[in-house]
């Protein structure tokens, strides 16, 4: 028809079926394969982080978070705390100068008497062995030194009697005497010998078993080192290791010889006082032990001088400690080391818990209650610090009271010093009577008012050091000391290795550094060492490498190092790598597992 209009066919709107055929068609279609080196590049992208992870991140993290652990002979150190691999023995060498006997009777006597003290010895691992010290020939007759011959009449090396005599405890001099009807004994107070008086007719035949002047000798050499052998057994039965099980359970010595003790033996007269003695030992060890200090290579003396008034402001104190104490910190220098400093404090009053004093007026004096003399010092005022110098310290008071309060002295006792135990020692020193407090303070205190007080703080630092109270002999009690020190230290360390060794063994996630293994090899090298000078009773060389072992024992176990990975739980570290590796090894697994997918498709397909 003319008057229609034509609708061009592009413009005619698709209906519904054509309209479903396009959305199939649209689903169908597929993006552009992907070319091959495409699929080549992301392939090395993936492998190379796995190659940077593996072969550079791995060793990294296993470098910087793993333990190192030295190694350690865990095996002899446990066998040195358990006693296993040394029994230290406590051979004192003992010499008898016997000037006024022949050589075969002299010989006879050690004989006989070595056997009397094995008879008393019931601690195996501390005895005394005798030898006899025979005078020098002149130089005209013999260039041969001196020799000595042991208990059993054999003569020693005679070039080893100078190290004997260095090492000997103790020198046993026997002098004959013709008013002499009793056997009679003088220990030197300055000095290691011993002098026997004995007449005559009291000489052993050669042909007897026994001799009274040998049980006397013995007797007297047992009472002298009783409070050390007393003190070495403590010291092993704390060290709770089977050799001290070993030696207290030793019974006498050598009851071998007890058949050639006359019936008037050595332990037929200690019978009876016995069980007395051994009782008051024992307290007065106790005492002791309470009150010494634990071993330090240094110490830190403070001497000070307190006064209730303004005078004296003044005191000779150097010459003083160079005449009284100096000789006495010389002579200890081979156990441990000193430092001294002074001070002086006016105006010093007593601790408001302390009474005041009370007078005593029917003996004139001013007294101080036994139960203050904890509290005297004044620590909230008076300048003490407990802890001056790299060791421990000890502080030594000289306090001078006012003159309406002298003379002051403790009630009961009337003693005028006494001891803080792990503290130290105070000393009242009470003026003249009639001093003023000008002429106090003009004179000052003089060298020999000085010299008391240190003589008594002497006294208490060797108490403080656990210096033994018998014999009185001062070197006695210095080599004394020596010896239970080298006895103490060797245990100590011998027990801190077996405590490292059990700490290793229980703790296996803790660092061992090289430095703790060198410390255990030093340890170890010195123990051996010590116990083989304590063999053969050399006794200054022991204490000198057991003050190495217990050195180096104490830096391996307290080495900082081995402390910080105790504290580091495992879930610490698993809070520590989440939050870092979660985003990072996150896509590189899954990335991972697309690329083997694939991989497995195409071999599939192929």
């Amino acid at each position: 028809m003319e008057g229609e209009t034509r609708i061009p066919s592009s413009d005619v709107l698709p209906t519904s079926g054509s309209t479903a055929k396009l959305a199939g068609a649209a689903s169908k279609k597929q993006p552009p394969p992907e070319s091959l080196e495409s699929i080549r590049i992301r392939s090395l992208v993936v492998a190379s982080f796995w190659a940077i992870v593996i072969f550079l991140g791995l060793p990294t993290w296993w470098w910087t978070t793993s333990i190192h652990r030295a190694r350690l002979p865990l095996r002899e150190m446990q066998e040195w705390a358990d006693g296993k691999a040394c029994k230290p023995a406590f051979p004192l060498q003992i010499v008898i100068d016997a000037p006024s006997l022949q050589e075969i009777e002299a010989e006879h006597l050690v004989r006989i008497t070595q056997h009397a003290l094995d008879d008393l010895n019931e601690f195996s691992a501390h005895h005394l062995r005798l030898r006899l010290g025979k005078n020098p020939m002149p130089l005209n007759v013999t260039k041969t030194p001196t020799s000595l011959t042991n208990g059993a009449g054999s003569t020693g090396n005679s070039g080893d009697e100078i190290a004997i005599l260095q090492e000997a405890a103790l020198t046993v001099r026997l002098l004959g005497h013709e008013s002499t009807a009793n056997f009679r004994a003088e220990l030197q107070v300055h000095s290691t010998v011993l002098d026997v008086y004995y007449g005559p007719s009291q000489v052993p035949s050669i042909s007897s078993s026994s001799s009274a002047l040998a049980n006397f000798i013995a007797i007297k050499l047992q009472d002298i080192f009783a409070e050390e052998q007393a003190t070495i057994a403590y010291i092993l039965s704390s060290s709770n290791s089977p050799t001290s099980n070993h030696y207290l359970s030793t019974g006498p010595g050598q009851s071998t010889h007890t058949s050639q003790i006359s019936p008037s033996s050595p332990r037929e007269h200690r019978s009876g006082s016995s069980r007395t003695s051994a009782t008051e030992l024992a307290t007065r060890l106790a005492s002791r032990m309470t009150r010494s200090l634990k071993y330090a290579p240094t110490y830190h003396l403070t001497i000070s001088l307190f006064t209730s008034t303004a005078s004296p402001s003044d005191w000779d104190i150097d010459s003083a400690l160079a005449e009284s104490l100096a000789p006495l910190l010389e002579s200890l220098s081979g156990i441990s080391n000193f430092t001294v400093d002074t001070q002086v404090q006016l105006y010093a009053t007593f601790s408001p818990s302390v009474q005041s004093p009370k007078y005593d007026s029917s003996l004139g004096i001013w007294t101080l209650r036994e139960e203050d003399l904890s509290g005297f010092i004044n620590a909230a005022e008076w300048p003490l610090s407990p802890s001056i110098g790299a060791g421990p310290t000890l502080n030594f008071v000289l306090y001078v009271p006012d003159p309406g309060n002298v003379p002051l002295v403790i009630k009961g006792s009337q003693a005028s010093s006494w001891l803080i135990p792990q503290w130290g020692g105070v000393f009242i020193l009470n003026s003249p009577p009639g001093a003023s407090n000008e002429s106090r303070r003009l004179a000052g205190l003089s060298k020999d008012e000085i010299q008391p007080a240190l003589l008594t703080f002497s006294h208490q630092l060797l108490s403080f050091l656990g210096a033994p109270q018998s014999p009185p002999s001062l070197p006695l009690q210095l080599q004394t000391l020596t010896r239970l020190r080298a006895a103490s230290l060797f245990f100590s360390a011998s027990s801190t290795m077996g405590s490292l060794a059990r700490l290793t063994v229980a703790l296996p996630s803790i660092a061992i550094p090289e430095t703790v293994s060198t410390a255990v090899d030093t340890t170890l090298a010195q123990l051996r060492r010590t116990c083989d000078a304590l063999k053969v009773g050399r006794f200054n060389d022991a204490l000198s490498h057991a003050r190495v072992a217990e050195a180096e024992a104490e830096n391996g176990f307290f080495e900082k190092s081995m402390v910080g990975q105790v504290y580091f739980p495992d879930e610490h570290k698993v809070a520590v790598y989440l939050p870092l590796l979660g985003p990072v090894g996150v896509p590189l697994v899954m990335s991972a597992l697309k690329e083997l997918k694939r991989l497995w498709t195409s071999l599939k397909t192929a």
